[in-house]
């Protein structure tokens, strides 16, 4: 497996992002709060961390919901995946919303989210007259099938 050094700074009181296990592909982001925000149903809330983070060039970051606090209480982050660009230098903050049928608290601490590191390519794009021709042409959404 790849690695690469990511350079970070952090608020007092923050949680410096740590794989869950050996084999965790992103690393878990945990809110920096002064205190609880209780998250309504269909409310959204643009949660701290307290990290400031240098990603390399060529790489970025993608920041996804956690599959058990999205399956136990409907809590997703809302631009899924949120992409952190190599460039960007302010606090990692993830947006969070409550599609469930019950308030959701958010604690200082708790693991809100998921960060993943990926390796990018850039488009040069190629202007032609026509694309070629494929089995499924241009069939959209369903098309392939349930």
């Amino acid at each position: 497996m790849e690695k690469i050094d990511v350079l970070i700074t952090v608020n007092d009181g923050a949680t410096v992002p740590g794989y869950a296990t050996d084999h965790s592909s992103g690393v878990d982001l945990c809110a920096l709060l002064d205190g609880p925000i209780i998250l309504g149903p269909m409310e959204r809330a643009l949660v701290p961390t307290g990290i400031f983070i240098g990603i390399p060039e060529g790489f970025e970051a993608e920041v996804r919901p956690r599959s058990g606090i999205a399956v136990k209480h409907g809590v997703t982050v809302l631009n899924t995946p949120g992409t952190i660009d190599a460039d960007y230098r302010g606090e990692v903050k993830v947006i969070l919303i409550n599609l469930g049928e019950k308030p959701f608290e958010i604690r200082n601490g708790d693991r809100i989210a998921q960060m993943v590191f990926k390796r990018l390519a850039r488009v040069e794009w190629k202007p032609v007259g026509s694309l070629d021709d494929t089995g499924r042409g241009q069939g959209g959404f369903g098309s392939t099938g349930v």
